[in-house]
């Protein structure tokens, strides 16, 4: 298993990102509040872990992550790191009060606008980097544009495309929950990378099928989000959450069976779940959530733990992982 430090070049770019990466979402008040002070300490660690890899939106706490992170990154050489956000967004007040955002806590009172219009992909760029305190983007994905397929090819590719041929920005990238549109995205543009977050974990694996052998062959770079499964990965218990709802039964079922799969091995189900996808040749890095310091040190520790081959043979003649997915 690679160190969570090694770099690996993402897709047809110069750019070089380490395997483990810092997802900033939480530290925008994903489900409750993060203050200044914890968010700082957190970025702090992942630097002094050696992460370079940071990845943001403006949706991420409504400007409050992109905010967070650049204060952080202001003071680090700009060669040093690899940035990361989104559009799809734009951040406007609401004409009426309205109430507390449904997922960030503590947030300012800007609320997300879809647009993936070119103009609005180019206003939200500019303000990104305004937030960040940046003059480019090193990656910049399309967000969560699943309503919004014809728009985001017609006008947010369209602006990235011409970001990238400007220099501003380093790559261009969709990030999505769902691995079929990306497949499309694939087939329609020139695109460098995709961040796939919770459809390639030990839980499910249908972007094997399709989506990964088809990334390998357009050389296109991939970074896994979501490898617990918004939960069910951590604690496969009753009331665990999958894809930010409460998760079927069965599949709670599956996860413990999973569990006990590791727990023969005396292996955390979480290191298993953060080192699984890292085996495919197509996936550059992992990019897990943290909301305080301790979190970030454990994903790290985990994705160092020793696994056995032993415990990946044993899943894989149980039929609890894909025939077609590699291990490490």
């Amino acid at each position: 298993m690679p160190l969570a430090t090694e770099t690996e070049r993402l897709g047809p770019t110069g750019l070089r990102i380490t395997r483990l990466g810092l997802g900033t979402a939480p530290l925008g008040g994903l489900y409750e509040p993060v203050s200044d002070e914890a968010a700082e300490a957190t970025i702090a660690r992942a630097w002094d872990l050696g992460l370079r890899f940071f990845d943001t939106a403006p949706q991420y706490g409504n400007g409050l992550s992109e905010r967070r992170l650049g204060a952080f990154l202001a003071g680090k050489p700009r060669e040093s790191y690899v940035l990361c956000t989104k559009v799809g967004r734009l951040l406007r007040r609401p004409a009426r009060p309205v109430g507390e955002d449904a997922y960030y806590k503590g947030t300012p009172p800007e609320r997300p606008v879809f647009d993936f219009s070119y103009d609005g992909v180019m206003r939200s760029f500019e303000e990104s980097l305004e937030r960040l305190g940046t003059g480019r983007i090193d990656v910049l994905h399309i967000h969560d544009p699943d309503d919004h397929y014809d728009e985001a090819v017609a006008g947010a590719y369209r602006a990235l495309d011409r970001l990238r041929s400007d220099g501003v920005i380093g790559a261009v990238g969709a990030g999505m929950n769902q691995s079929e549109m990306l497949a499309s995205f694939a087939r329609a543009g020139r695109f460098d990378c995709f961040l796939l977050a919770g459809r390639y974990t030990l839980l499910e694996q249908g972007a094997v099928k399709d989506f990964l052998p088809l990334c390998q062959q357009q050389g296109v770079g991939v970074i896994i989000g979501g490898v617990y499964n918004s939960g069910i990965l951590a604690n496969p218990a009753l009331g665990a959450k999958f894809n930010y709802v409460d998760a079927d039964p069965a599949l709670i079922a599956r996860a413990l069976d999973l569990e006990a799969v590791c727990a023969r091995h005396g292996v955390p189900l979480k290191a298993a779940a953060i080192q699984f996808p890292a085996a495919h040749p197509a996936v550059a890095s992992i990019l897990t959530g943290a909301r305080n310091a301790a979190e970030i040190d454990e994903n790290e520790a985990l994705f160092r733990h020793p696994i056995p081959a032993a415990l990946w043979e044993e899943l894989r003649a149980l039929g609890l992982i894909d025939p077609a997915a590699p291990t490490p």
